[in-house]
């Protein structure tokens, strides 16, 4: 081989080499199996906790039911038996960024990421919140919320956590992007749970899709999972903050709920404590109902028109 040659396949394919490296190296370590050496090890914060909080603003929730959401997330975030909680981790403080989501391509993130160490910084976070512009939007991707939030994790850099919790509220399935049991193994493999807060809504969307019975099953079979992982349900957006201040305790003390009678959750007796862990019973429900109600309105449609 001539040294012409040879000159011009290192200049075609070293370029390509390096991509091919560099993109192994950022795939491997969004898997956790290559250290981020981006921040130095003095100068990482180790929290107890780094929760995610993702909130439903689709169009089934409409203007009052979405300031009651985000009122639930205010009052929560600055209770005393949260701040309690907080303070008495090993580190005596947690990371937390709130974002809202509707369809697959509608996520924002309202409040980036904040350490909560005590009533001061829990009051700054809960103002910013209160203050931020509500956007709604259309559609229901639980796994669209599911991949930002995980990007959103993979930005925090600064933080080194004992564990990484996706906390994810809504009233309804998914009906657009992935599917939402698949999508949720990337937060697996990347060490992250998942736990709901599903809210009971009997009433249709604003496109006159039905809601969905047993949402608390669909979020038990189709959303959570990791360790650790469970749901707190809420029974109407009335009780939302009683919620999300019981669900916010147990992250926060790492705490898991016993298991319920998956039967009495069904006629509804389980309602006395709302709080169900993991299964990973995959099968139980339909985790595709979502999108078949949506593809159902939209043959509708098509034939009205």
């Amino acid at each position: 081989m001539s040294k012409r040659w040879l000159r011009f396949l290192v200049a075609i394919l070293f370029p390509a080499l390096v991509m091919t490296s560099v993109a192994g190296v950022e795939t491997a370590r969004a898997q956790n199996l290559v250290p981020d050496t981006s921040v130095a090890p003095e100068d990482m914060i180790d929290v107890d906790l780094q929760l995610v909080l993702a909130v439903d603003v689709s169009a089934s929730i409409d203007a009052e039911e979405g300031r009651l959401q985000r009122d639930g997330y205010v009052k929560a975030i600055i209770d005393p038996l949260v701040i309690q909680a907080i303070q008495a981790g090993p580190n005596g403080r947690i990371a937390v960024a709130y974002m809202e989501w509707s369809g697959p391509l509608h996520q924002r993130v309202v409040v980036d990421w904040r350490v909560i160490d005590g009533p001061e910084s829990a009051i700054a976070f809960a103002e910013l919140l209160d203050q931020a512009p509500m956007l709604a939007g259309r559609r229901t991707s639980i796994s669209g919320a599911i991949q930002h939030a995980v990007g959103i994790f993979h930005k925090a850099k600064q933080f080194r956590a004992a564990r990484k919790v996706i906390d994810i509220s809504g009233d309804g399935p998914n009906n657009g992007g992935f599917y939402v049991h698949q999508t949720r193994f990337r937060a697996f493999e990347n060490g992250i749970t998942i736990n709901g807060l599903p809210i009971h809504n009997d009433r249709p969307s604003p496109l006159g899709i039905p809601a969905t019975p047993n949402i608390d099953l669909y979020y038990e079979d189709c959303v959570i999972g990791g360790p650790g992982a469970f749901i707190v349900v809420a029974e109407t957006l009335r009780s939302f903050a009683a919620a999300v201040r019981r669900k916010l305790i147990l992250e926060i003390a790492g705490l898991q709920p016993p298991p319920r009678d998956r039967r009495q959750a069904r006629v509804g007796t389980g309602a006395e404590t709302g709080i169900v862990p993991a299964q990973l019973a995959v099968g139980l429900t339909d985790c595709t109902i979502g999108e078949r109600q949506y593809d159902l309105f939209r043959q509708r449609q098509n034939l009205k028109n």
